[in-house]
C-alpha cells in the first residue's frame, strides 16, 4: 500500500468518525448507505433493458428539468459529452471545439478529445476565469463548437454573469458555431444566475448534466438537447460501448437526487456564501499571514481556499481536527501553481446548512492551531 493509499483511507476514517464537517466525502459513503438512498422502486415494474423502463422516465424528467426536446442516460459524463462535440461536428462540419484549457476535457479525460474523437481544441483565454465574448470573436480560425464548462471547476467554481453567458452565445453564433454547456454542476447554477434551469440550457445547442457531482447519485450524466440531436447521440452511445444491459440502480439514485437534492440546492449556496464570508476574517484573527477565498462570494456551494503552506503540512492538520475534535473543516489539499501555496475545495451540503460564522471561527482556530503545533 502506498503512502497516499494510506492518507486516504486516514482521510476516510476521520470523516466517517466526525460528527461536524459541511460536506459528507464522496468516498466516505458506504454500500448500504448508497442503496437505501435510492428512489423507491415499484417492485412490480419490469427491469430495465438497454435503457427502457426506468432509464427512460429518468431522460423524461431531465428533458422536462431543462426544458429540452429530449435526453439521453449515459454512464459517465465523459463519454456525454464526448458524443456530444462528435455530433457538433459531423453536424457543423468543423472539428474544433473552442473551449478553456481548465475544462474537464483538457485536464482529466486523458486526451479523448482528439485520441478518440478526432477532435481539435483552441482556447479563447489562458487566463483562469471564464472567457470573455471578446476573446471568442477573436479567435484567429474557424471552429464548429464553442464549449462552455459552468461553472468552470478548476478555476473556483467560477459562473459568467447572465448578461455574459448571453454575450458569448451570441459571439458563437456570429462565427457560425453551435454552444455546448458542460453543465455537470448546472443544477446549482441558478441561484447565481438568478435565472430558471430552462432558461440557462435555453441557451445552448447540447447541454451534459451529471447525477452524482450535485444531487448525491451512484453516478451516470444525461445529455440534453433536440430530439434530432440525442437520437443520433444515442447510437454513438451504443458504439461507444454506453448501450448498458441494465442500469435501474444508477437510475434510481439520480431519481431519488433530483427529488432530494435538487430543491435543496439554493439553501446549500447561500450557506457556502455565510461560510466563505465567515473564513477570511477567521484566518486573519488566527494569524495566518495570506490566504485567498476563491471566488471571494462564491457562485455556486462549492470554492477553493488558498493558503501558504505546504499540501501535506494542511492535510496532516485537518486530519488532526477531524479525529481529535470530531470536526472536519478542510479535507485534502493540493500544490498550486504558485511555489509554497496550496489549495483545497469546500463544498456546503446538508450537513453545513447548520453553521454559524461562530462556527467557522471557532474550527479555524483549531485548524491553525493544529497547522502550527
Amino acid at each position: 500500500m502506498t503512502g497516499d493509499d494510506d492518507l486516504t483511507k486516514r482521510l476516510v476514517a476521520a470523516g466517517r468518525g466526525a460528527e461536524r464537517m459541511l460536506s459528507r466525502s464522496l468516498r466516505e459513503a458506504t454500500v448500504g448507505e448508497l442503496l437505501s438512498g435510492l428512489a423507491a422502486p415499484d417492485p412490480d415494474e419490469p427491469a430495465d433493458l438497454y435503457g427502457d423502463g426506468v432509464v427512460t422516465r429518468l431522460e423524461r424528467r431531465v428533458a422536462e428539468l431543462l426544458g429540452t426536446e429530449d435526453a439521453a442516460f449515459f454512464p459517465s459524463g465523459t463519454m456525454a459529452q464526448q458524443i456530444a462535440l462528435r455530433c457538433w461536428a459531423g453536424r457543423t462540419g468543423n472539428p474544433v471545439v473552442a473551449l478553456h484549457p481548465m475544462s474537464h476535457p483538457e485536464l482529466w479525460e486523458g486526451g479523448a478529445l482528439s485520441l478518440v474523437s478526432g477532435l481539435r481544441t483552441v482556447h479563447p483565454t489562458k487566463d483562469p476565469r471564464q472567457p470573455t465574448a471578446e476573446e471568442v470573436e477573436a479567435l484567429a480560425e474557424p471552429f464548429g463548437t464553442l464549449m462552455l464548462e459552468l461553472p468552470l471547476r478548476d478555476a473556483g467554481f467560477l459562473l459568467p454573469t447572465w448578461e455574459e453567458l448571453e454575450a458569448l452565445v451570441d459571439a458563437a453564433r456570429e462565427r457560425d458555431a453551435v454552444v455546448h454547456f458542460d453543465g455537470a454542476r448546472l443544477w446549482e447554477s441558478t441561484v447565481h444566475f438568478g435565472r430558471p434551469l430552462p432558461e440557462i440550457a435555453g441557451l445552448a445547442d447540447s447541454v451534459y448534466v451529471s447525477f452524482y457531482k450535485s444531487l448525491g447519485g451512484l453516478s451516470g450524466a444525461a445529455l440534453a438537447g433536440s430530439a434530432s440531436l440525442i437520437s443520433e447521440a444515442k447510437v454513438w452511445r451504443h458504439r461507444y460501448g454506453g448501450q448498458i444491459f441494465r442500469q435501474f440502480p444508477q437510475a434510481l439514485s439520480a431519481l431519488a437526487g433530483l427529488d432530494r437534492e435538487l430543491p435543496r440546492l439554493p439553501s446549500y449556496v447561500a450557506r457556502a456564501r455565510v461560510v466563505a464570508a465567515a473564513l477570511g476574517p477567521a484566518l486573519e484573527s488566527a494569524g495566518v499571514p495570506w490566504f485567498r477565498i476563491n471566488p471571494e462570494i462564491p457562485h455556486t456551494h462549492q470554492f477553493q481556499v488558498w493558503l501558504p503552506y505546504g499540501a501535506d503540512r494542511l492535510t496532516e492538520a485537518g486530519i488532526r481536527l477531524a479525529e481529535d475534535t470530531g470536526t472536519v473543516l478542510f479535507r485534502r489539499w493540493s500544490p498550486t501553481v504558485v511555489p509554497g501555496v496550496s489549495a483545497t475545495e469546500l463544498e456546503v451540503t446538508s450537513p453545513g446548512l447548520a453553521w454559524t460564522p461562530e462556527d467557522v471561527t471557532e474550527a479555524v482556530e483549531a485548524f491553525t492551531a493544529y497547522l502550527h503545533a
